[in-house]
């Protein structure tokens, strides 16, 4: 699409004036650092605030926010054929989502309220209300991990949506704040930094940050006019590769995280 985005206030997930801030880790420098090589270049829908990016059994699932435009996409990965799409109402700002076996959770912002929905026909089937700000969330096939924009990623039961525990992220002894959207995948959380273009790796049972990748350079300078931050990151199932993009994004970026 080459249409321009459209003109948004600001929001916690960017500034919308094709930018990044100087959020993310500059404290790491004894931590592995990686960057994103780039494997395939894939058109995305400018149009979408992205919020959350999941892949499963070949549909590409994408959340998306801003109160009046939130809604939930499935899209075959081949053909990039949109199959299904449910809108939120109009008072519900949707955060990250993610896939637990039929079912797909998808937080609100400041609503504190996830919204649980058949996988195939992304229905709505309940909701559960949480204290606090929804921003990201991965399940790990045991329990979800979800973050609210600090340092704290919070782990939930996957039917009842219950907090069973947190642990609070940190890099070379600093905390890691503005922990956005997330992906569980081996084991390890990665989690977008809100503001920068920085994807962290995370040790869930410890909290520690065990790898910074770099992904600054993906948008050409052509590209970046209206758009907003890096966030969405979705590992392809049965490789080492994930599927990246930001908020109003013309593309979406699958890559590999080498040594830098």
């Amino acid at each position: 699409m080459v249409a321009c985005a459209p003109s948004v206030p600001a929001q916690h997930d960017g500034q919308h004036d094709g930018e990044q801030t100087d959020q993310g880790v500059g404290h790491a420098g004894s931590l592995p650092h990686l960057r994103a090589e780039v494997i395939r270049v894939l058109p995305h829908d400018r149009s979408s605030f992205t919020q959350g990016l999941e892949i499963a059994d070949g549909t590409l699932y994408e959340g998306t926010g801003l109160r009046g435009e939130s809604l939930l996409r499935a899209t075959d990965l081949a053909t990039g054929e949109v199959r299904r799409e449910a809108r939120l109402p109009a008072d519900l700002f949707g955060e990250g989502i993610t896939v637990t076996g039929d079912r797909i959770w998808q937080l609100t912002w400041q609503e504190e309220v996830a919204l649980e929905r058949d996988r195939e026909t992304l229905a709505e089937l309940r909701r559960v209300e949480y204290s606090g700000e929804g921003w990201g969330l991965c399940f790990d096939g045991s329990r979800l991990v979800m973050s609210d924009g600090s340092d704290r990623l919070t782990f939930r039961d996957p039917v009842t949506f219950a907090p069973t525990g947190s642990v609070d992220v940190v890099a070379a002894g600093s905390p890691v704040e503005e922990l956005n959207e997330l992906e569980c995948v081996d084991g390890q959380v990665w989690a977008n930094i809100w503001g920068s273009e920085q994807i962290v790796r995370i040790d869930p049972a410890t909290g520690q940050v065990t790898a910074v990748v770099d992904a600054s350079g993906l948008l050409s300078p052509q590209q970046r006019p209206g758009t907003d931050v890096l966030n969405g990151i979705a590992a392809v199932p049965g490789t080492d590769e994930f599927l990246i993009t930001g908020k109003y994004w013309p593309a979406l970026f699958r890559v590999r995280f080498v040594p830098a």
